[in-house]
């Protein structure tokens, strides 16, 4: 049985990689997408991710607008990094197609509560935010219940060590710290387990130049130029020979979760900092001995960490989909 996966987007070029992996490597169950503002605003996310889903042949795949804003701050956005529409400037006519009436916490939830109704476990659903964390905030407070739906939660977000979006935080917590800390809060409360697909391994897994255009010139705006073309557009805006495919990363650890090497450790964000307001505060210290003097206690979340990719083994994973090696 393929693994049922729903994607929680801010489409975005990298998750506009990660989409096509998705909607298109047969041993994923692609049961929906929810969007949120991020990369870009939720309405251009929106038209960004009916397009991707198009190109891949995949109407059939529910998309729902979720929220437009985080939790308490000011949204921004990275049209720096992802272009005037988010993904890359594409020139191409957008989706025709409608997204679902349902709003993305009420789509989230009825597929969620959907696979719980089933017996086995092989029904539960992997859900993978590649996002702000404002929607699944939003729904494990509103509807615990839908997490007896849920396998497991891999989201790209966070780092042990480095940031973007500051020098502390990376972008996804950085844009909601608080719905980051509302998930990984709720995760232990509802014992859902946790991956951290984040900034130690987000840039390692990439794809040539040469390689993008070999895939975008055949044309026929399917997925294979997609792909070519997104790449192509981030070889070019850093004037680099290559460039990471970021967000499907983590959907290649749903695939292949040998390509990562992860540790399980206590996760918190920061809320307050000055200099260090969303960063993920990674507790590398060893618990079996002596540390009563520290007086915030272990987190209460202890999740897996990802430290160390297979980037080629990725990269390879990625290409062999969206080029059509797998179908």
């Amino acid at each position: 049985m393929a693994i049922p996966v729903v994607l929680d987007v801010d489409t975005g070029v990298d998750d506009a990689c990660a989409l096509l992996l998705a909607a298109l490597h047969p041993a994923l169950d692609l049961r929906a997408v929810t969007c949120v503002g991020g990369n870009a605003a939720v309405d251009p996310v929106v038209a960004n991710t009916l397009t991707v889903l198009d190109a891949a042949g995949r109407a059939d795949v529910p998309v729902a607008r979720g929220a437009e804003r985080p939790l308490l701050e000011a949204p921004v956005d990275a049209r720096h990094v992802h272009g005037h529409d988010g993904m890359g400037d594409l020139d191409w006519a957008r989706s025709e197609r409608a997204p679902d009436p349902r709003h993305a916490v009420e789509l989230l939830r009825d597929v969620l509560d959907e696979a719980a109704a089933h017996a086995d476990d092989a029904h539960r659903v992997t859900l993978i935010p590649l996002a702000p964390l404002t929607n699944i905030a939003l729904l494990l407070r509103t509807y615990p219940s839908a997490a007896k739906g849920i396998r497991e939660i891999v989201f790209m977000g966070g780092a042990a060590h480095v940031g973007n979006a500051t020098a502390s935080a990376e972008f996804n917590v950085f844009h909601d710290p608080e719905a980051a800390a509302v998930v990984l809060d709720a995760c232990a409360e509802l014992d859902i387990p946790v991956t951290m697909y984040g900034l130690d391994v987000f840039y390692a897994p990439r794809v040539s130049l040469e390689t993008a255009r070999t895939l975008a010139a055949p044309g026929g705006h399917d997925a294979a130029e997609l792909a070519g073309r997104l790449i192509e557009f981030q070889c070019q805006r850093f004037g680099s020979p290559d460039a990471t495919i970021g967000d499907a990363g983590a959907v290649c650890a749903v695939l292949e979760p040998a390509g990562v090497r992860r540790e399980q450790l206590p996760v918190r964000v920061e809320l307050a900092g000055t200099w260090s307001r969303g960063r993920t505060i990674v507790d590398r210290r060893d618990w079996s001995g002596d540390l009563s003097h520290d007086p915030h206690g272990q987190a209460p979340a202890s999740i897996d960490v990802c430290l160390e990719v297979d980037a080629q083994r990725y990269a390879t994973l990625w290409l062999d989909t969206v080029s059509g090696g797998m179908r």
